[in-house]
Formats: structure tokens, C-alpha cells, sequence
């Protein structure tokens, strides 16, 4: 089946071989003899999914599994290296983007990746960019919403937004879901992960809009993982307090919704009905297949899902499945 699936976590193969051996990974190690959770920092510990362990043998035999043609693969974001020093943070990022360049192109017709970035460092994460892009063939960036606190509208990132967009980088946006704003207030019911993360995409979304980043950078290419949570929802209220606040008229000259548009979503929001507001509000041009491969369990998988649903269109899927990301990310799908 044609199909690209933009959203797709992995380990890299350093990292589990230092760990392996029992030695530390910039800081993180096994938690117990079994290798099933690692320590990342601050009282956070990971699980590790069998399959952030696959060969890329392995991995593409899943996604024969699940009718996936096409990964884009990327770094499991708890194990970003913001936290670090600047030296550190250039090394784990250099580091980890040799391995997932390495990874995809032992089977280049079927994987493609992004890299990690010292974004701790705005002139060392640009000169990494160009290097991932343009060295290492990669697609772009896999970038959290928040860098140690400070949020994408600060102008220290600008320059980093324009030199992607010169490069012609995808940047996919991805929140941690072992840390985040709604860890603040509890921990119960799995609340950090079913309602911080979307929460999470919706601060960036706004961050980006709102910080003028999509008006000073037109042609940026950029994707918010799940469906970009409930930003699109909220849309009226963002526009809302455009029209009434004139401290959220500072960077903008038009209503958040006009920006809407010029981002790119996933598919991971869970329910028909969902999915059909989002590609209503944004378009059809703008939504694009995301798995949260493998930690999201898909009935059957996420193109079996997709091709279910009886208010999209087949257009609408093809469009998902692989239309719009042939374009946003130049990869060519045969089926």
C-alpha cells in the first residue's frame, strides 16, 4: 500500500550497545537486569518497546505487517539531549543522527529519517541541521515543544527557523509525555500522557502562530504530532483574543486561523469524528498518516484504521496515506 507514515520512534544502535554493556548514555542507564526500563534524568525512567530495538530488517517486516510502504524515523524524545552541556549536547546529537542516517539507508526505499538537535545551542543545532540535511540525506528534525523550558516564540530561535526553512527541513514536533506541564499538577490516571501531550501540541501551535514564526517564515515546513491536540478546536477562542488583546496582535497582522493552515498534522488523534474536524478546519492538504509507531496499538494498523473510516473520503486517504508527505518530504512511494 502506498503510504508514509511521518511519525515513527526508534533507539539508535550506540545507545543500545553502551547500555548494553552497562556503561551510561550521556547520563542514562538501565534501571534493573531485565533492560526493560532506562533512568533518562530527574526521577524519569523510560520503557523501552521491543520494537525501539528492531534491525531495520526487522522493522521493515513490521511495517509489512501493518501496510506501512515508508518510515520516517526518528528519535524516541524522552532521550533528547537538551539537558546537556553544549559540547555534550553536539556529540549526543552528532552521534545519534550518524546512527539513524546509518539505520534508513540499509534499506533506503523504505525508511528515511530525522535527526536530534543541540537545540541547548541555536548556531550549533543550525550547523547540525545542515550537516543532517544536506551530509547525511536526512529529512529534517524532530524537535520538542519546549527547549528547557523556553518556548519556540522566543526570538533566539528565529534564526534557527529561517535556516531551516532555507534548507528546506521538515521539522516534526513532538512533546515528551514523562515530561510535561500537567506532571506539575498530577501524576493519576495517566494524565500525562492523555492530556499533557495534547496540551503540549497545543502550546506549540499557539507558540508558533502567535510568535509570528509562521508570518516571518512562510515556506517553513513544519508538522505537530496528534493531530496538534486541541489547538484546531480552539481555534475561535485563539482568534478571540487576537481580535480583543493587543498584546496578541504584537507579532501577527492576520488571526491565528489564517496560520492554521500552514502547519501540517498527524493522524494520532484517536477517533473518526476527530480526524474529520481536523482535516475540515485545515484543510485535507495538511493532514498526513503518524502512527506513534510502536507505542500506539492501531485496530487493525494505522492504514487499516485510516481506510475504515466511512466520512473520509478515498481522495481524503490517499491524500493522508501519502500524497501530501511525497510532497512535504520529496519521497517517492510505488505501492
Amino acid at each position: 500500500m502506498r503510504s508514509i507514515d511521518i511519525h515513527a520512534h526508534t533507539f539508535t544502535p550506540t545507545m543500545l550497545k553502551t547500555l548494553d554493556a552497562g556503561q551510561e548514555w550521556y547520563g542514562m542507564r538501565y534501571t534493573n537486569e531485565e533492560k526493560r526500563n532506562i533512568f533518562v534524568r530527574e526521577g524519569k525512567i523510560v520503557n523501552i518497546h521491543p520494537k525501539c530495538k528492531y534491525t531495520p530488517e526487522e522493522r521493515v517486516a513490521d511495517m509489512d505487517q501493518l501496510g506501512t510502504e515508508v518510515q520516517l524515523v526518528s528519535l524516541h524524545t524522552p532521550v533528547f539531549g537538551y539537558h546537556l552541556s553544549t559540547p555534550d549536547g553536539i556529540a549526543h546529537a552528532q552521534e545519534v543522527n550518524n546512527d539513524i542516517a546509518a539505520f534508513v539507508n540499509e534499506s533506503p526505499t523504505r525508511l528515511a529519517g530525522m535527526a536530534a538537535l543541540p537545540m541547548q545551542d541555536v548556531d550549533a543545532a543550525i550547523a547540525e541541521l545542515d550537516r543532517a540535511v544536506n551530509t547525511l540525506g536526512l529529512k529534517g528534525a524532530e524537535l520538542d515543544t519546549v527547549v528547557n523550558g523556553r518556548t519556540w516564540d522566543e526570538p533566539e530561535f528565529l534564526p534557527f527557523f529561517k535556516a531551516a526553512e532555507s534548507m528546506g527541513a521538515t521539522l516534526f514536533y513532538h512533546p515528551q509525555p514523562q515530561h510535561n506541564l500537567m506532571l506539575e499538577r498530577t501524576n493519576k490516571y495517566a494524565l500525562p500522557n492523555c492530556v499533557g501531550v495534547p496540551v503540549e501540541d497545543t502550546l506549540l501551535v499557539a507558540a508558533l502562530i502567535y510568535g509570528g514564526v509562521m508570518e516571518n517564515c512562510p515556506d517553513l515546513k513544519v508538522c505537530v504530532a496528534h493531530g496538534g491536540g486541541p489547538a484546531c478546536f480552539g481555534m475561535g477562542r485563539l482568534d478571540r483574543g487576537w481580535k480583543v488583546r493587543s498584546e496578541a496582535r504584537v507579532n501577527i497582522t492576520r488571526p491565528p486561523s489564517y496560520y492554521q493552515s500552514r502547519i501540517y498534522y498527524d493522524i494520532v488523534v484517536m477517533s473518526e469524528r476527530s480526524l474529520r474536524f481536523l482535516i475540515d478546519q485545515v484543510g485535507i492538504e495538511r493532514v498526513v498518516l503518524g502512527s506513534d509507531y510502536p507505542f500506539v496499538p492501531w485496530d487493525p494498523s494505522p492504514t487499516g484504521w485510516l481506510q475504515s473510516l466511512e466520512s473520509v473520503t478515498q481522495e481524503e486517504k490517499d491524500m493522508i496515506l501519502w500524497k501530501n508527505l511525497e510532497k512535504l518530504l520529496g519521497i517517492e512511494t510505488t505501492g
